[in-house]
């Protein structure tokens, strides 16, 4: 035994390391523990690599417009492999800044695979060879999720690949099959088809990006059908063979059974938690399904044990991770939002594709569902001036709101840049602010912001522009 910590978190990604800085904040003792690289796979292969590609196709959207916008460009070739250079080195950056971060706050961040040995030990099987074992007072397993895989199809990294191979492939596939239409899979088919590629989407449920409200997949759906981009919906896969050449993906759908052929193909139909060799059943942590069960605190059923992210099965998202390492690291120490309850539901959702999607709250099909009496409020993009303007005017915005009390149940917003719009609506959700409120509220002019408030106006009927 070494040292005691006040916590010892496993897993390093955006639950790990933010929980690791505000335990550090608030005076505890923290050590970190990771087997790879600091900031999981969100800074590594997900989140951040893959808004780099996202921002160099839009680039490339753009130069294809130039008749439009009254500028000619001719000799011009598309670099993916560039492309891929720059997300990688973007990625590096962030990571060596959560680096920086570690020590300025006095983490001790441990290389290689953490294992509970008890509620108050962590054993290390270090990166460097040996073992360390780490006395702790409390353990956070943030130990995130993979790839979920299709039962009988095994990735092999080069002709079926998952997302951890895609964001790293220097190489634009002259064709690729994706499968799975959820962000992962409508991201990328946007990325490649942007820089040239053939792309297929295959998607068991009706819909591409299924959880979305309706109205906002459809929309989706047209664009990227508008593109040629050829979406295979209520389509399931059946078997991926690969060929000398590339893949051969067997599919059966409304239009019976067919054979697809491509370079590649991509899996992409969500994560699974990791949560095996961690001890968790020697110590009698309770895990359903392969996921933690944990309580409103991040608690599990053994006191001095908490589990946040992925691993928990709560909602894959990385700012989701980071709230419940704050809330289980304040859980710990007695303090702050360790008295709030995180609302899973309530939580943002992001697609960045071309168009952005973003939304939270329930959609209004699961209102009427509950037997809620709703009001919908809706403002298309192609009458706000700023969206006309930037000549990006898809999409709306969407507000469904309690017929009743005036709360705000969700808001679904499809079109230009409307990862950076959703938050006002979140904060007013999160502060019990009604339609009406954010109707009354003055949007600077000319602003795409103006459509959250024309969308408000118009859940009492009242939009102005339309």
């Amino acid at each position: 035994m070494e040292q005691t910590y006040d916590v010892t978190i496993i897993g390093a990604g955006p639950g790990g390391y933010v929980a690791a800085i505000r335990a550090a904040q608030i005076g505890l003792k923290v050590a970190l523990v990771e087997k790879e690289h600091l900031g999981g796979v969100c800074l590594n292969w997900g989140c951040i690599p893959t808004k780099s590609l996202l921002r160099n196709a839009e680039v490339i959207s753009l130069l294809g417009r130039g008749k439009e916008f009254g500028f000619t460009v001719t000799g011009f070739e598309a670099d993916f492999g560039a492309a891929v250079d720059r997300s990688r080195k973007v990625a590096q950056r962030l990571v060596k800044g959560v680096g920086a971060l570690m020590r300025k706050n006095g983490v001790a961040v441990i290389e290689g695979l953490g294992r509970l040995l008890s509620p108050n030990a962590v054993e290390v099987a270090l990166n460097a060879g040996g073992t360390r074992t780490l006395e702790t007072r409390n353990v956070i397993v943030a130990t995130g999720g993979r790839a979920r895989a299709i039962p009988g199809i095994t990735p092999d990294g080069e002709r079926v690949l998952t997302y951890r191979e895609a964001i790293v492939l220097r190489e634009l596939p002259a064709s690729a099959i994706i499968v799975g239409a959820g962000p992962i899979g409508m991201e990328f088919a946007h990325i490649w088809h942007t820089y040239g590629a053939e792309v297929t989407v295959v998607e068991m449920l009706p819909h591409a990006l299924p959880l979305e409200d309706e109205e906002v997949s459809a929309e989706v759906e047209r664009a990227f059908k508008r593109r040629q981009v050829q979406l295979l919906t209520s389509t399931r896969v059946q078997g991926v063979e690969a060929t000398a050449s590339g893949v051969r993906v067997s599919v059966a759908g409304e239009q019976g059974e067919q054979v697809l052929e491509a370079e590649r193909v991509l899996v992409a139909i969500g994560v699974q938690p990791n949560g095996e060799n961690l001890g968790l059943e020697e110590v009698g942590v309770r895990v359903e399904r392969g996921t933690i069960v944990v309580d409103a605190r991040l608690c599990t059923n053994v006191p001095g044990v908490y589990a946040i992210g992925d691993v928990t099965g709560k909602l894959p998202l990385a700012h989701v991770a980071s709230a419940q390492g704050i809330v289980a690291v304040e859980t710990i120490a007695g303090a702050g939002s360790g008295e709030v309850v995180l609302d899973y539901e309530a939580m943002p959702r992001c697609t960045y594709c071309q168009p952005q999607v973003a939304s939270f709250g329930i959609t209004e099909a699961q209102a009427v569902e509950r037997g809620r009496e709703v009001k919908v409020g809706r403002f298309p993009f192609r009458a706000n001036g700023k969206a006309l303007g930037l000549g990006d005017y898809a999409g709306f915005v969407k507000i469904v709101a309690d017929a009743i009390s005036g709360e705000i149940l969700g808001g679904h917003l499809v079109g230009p840049e409307v990862t950076e719009l959703l938050p006002e609506l979140v904060l007013a959700c999160r502060w019990e602010l009604t339609s009406e409120e954010i109707a009354h509220t003055v949007h600077a002019h000319p602003t795409l912001s103006e459509a959250l408030m024309e969308a408000a106006h118009g859940v009492f009927g009242e939009a102005i522009h339309i």
